[in-house]
């Protein structure tokens, strides 16, 4: 009985490393944290008329480099600043889940190439926002908060008013809007697709247009283009952009 016990503690040794090894050749564990997505680092927001459009990409690796295969989708949770005396962001009740995007039915929200777009309308003029998302995949898996990006709603310029006309070599766009309400004007952002085409994220311009005419020469005859304006206006130091004018077509025209 005595000679049993002593070779007990061997017997449970060499049981452990049968189960640990198994009978074949075996990599490294995983450790559990490489399998959850890489923390979203391009979160970032935009006001646009009376809405903020919140964007991200998602992630196309793992936390440890491997290949994320399996993403479901987004959350994304928003708070609202308080004052510095009163704010707290590590509150247990700071961030409130704004958005759940499920990939396979993701409303809600629109994807745009490989951009998630969320349009935020619930705001308040005055109150300065905090915007975070998390990635998750179809096991549960959840990443790490992304970059935090933060903006104050404020009055946007109206949008303004847009004609368009076409020629035998450009169409000519003539537009007007009013001085903004908050902020200084700072000029006008070009849109263009098209017909039956969704409006493009970027302007035509590199930067916003101080006239209030625009000569569009990249075009082609025979292809009828939509074209719409907004009125961009500086306040605090962040741009913003009126909702977008009129939607007007044209495109070139053969000469009589």
């Amino acid at each position: 009985m005595a000679a049993s016990r002593r070779f007990l503690p061997a017997l449970l040794l060499a049981a452990a490393l049968a189960v640990s090894s198994g009978c074949g050749k075996k990599g490294a564990l995983i450790p559990p944290e490489a399998l959850v997505p890489a923390p979203i680092a391009t979160l970032a927001t935009a006001q646009k008329g009376a809405e903020f459009q919140v964007s991200w990409t998602g992630p196309g690796k793992q936390e440890k480099g491997g290949k994320l295969e399996d993403l479901a989708g987004f959350l994304l949770y928003r708070r609202n600043v308080l004052p510095p005396a009163q704010d707290c962001e590590e509150c247990p009740n700071a961030y409130k889940q704004l958005a759940l995007v499920d990939l396979d039915l993701p409303e809600g929200a629109r994807q745009v190439g490989s951009l998630w777009i969320y349009d935020d309308f619930d705001l308040k003029k005055g109150q300065t926002y905090q915007y975070k998302v998390r990635s998750y995949t179809k096991s549960g898996a959840q990443s790490k908060d992304s970059n935090k990006v933060r903006r104050t709603a404020v009055t946007p310029p109206l949008p303004p008013v847009l004609e368009a006309a076409g020629s035998p070599n450009e169409v000519t766009l003539n537009f007007v809007g009013l001085p903004p309400e908050q902020g200084t004007a700072t000029g006008y952002n070009i849109y263009r697709s098209k017909k039956g085409e969704p409006m493009p994220l970027a302007p035509l311009n590199k930067a916003p247009l101080a006239g209030n005419t625009y000569q569009d020469k990249d075009v082609i005859l025979g292809i009828t283009y939509s074209y719409a304006v907004t009125s961009v206006a500086t306040v605090d130091g962040q741009a913003v952009e009126s909702a977008s004018s009129n939607v007007t077509e044209a495109g070139l025209v053969l000469p009589d």
